[in-house]
């Protein structure tokens, strides 16, 4: 999976995990194996408020953008965040919330 980010202050937090093509996203599972090589699933199909863009499979990756929250003294890490390319299933790391490195999601 490709996931960009897209900051926006907010009080919540994001926790994400990946399994396969199932993402969690605070605990909600989003199946994403439906999507065949090409497709484009629109944002407005999916019953998901972090997701911010359309869902693409390119190349057998599925690409998303997601919104992530952050807090007032959010570091430069979370205000410009770099693409994540998740290869592997599990837990999936998110930029800090707030300016404390332990205030993550």
């Amino acid at each position: 999976m490709h996931i960009t980010v897209t900051p926006q202050r907010r009080d919540d937090r994001l926790t994400l995990t990946r399994s396969g093509d199932i993402l969690t996203i605070n605990g909600e599972a989003l199946d994403l194996s439906g999507i065949p090589e090409g497709a484009t699933l629109p944002r407005d199909a999916v019953a998901c408020d972090w997701l911010a863009s359309d869902i693409e499979r390119i190349g057998g990756v599925l690409h998303l953008t997601l919104l992530l929250p952050h807090g007032p003294d959010a570091p430069a890490a979370t205000l410009f965040p770099e693409p994540v390319l998740v290869e592997a299933d599990g837990p999936i790391p998110v930029p800090a919330w707030g300016a404390n490195a332990e205030e993550t999601a």
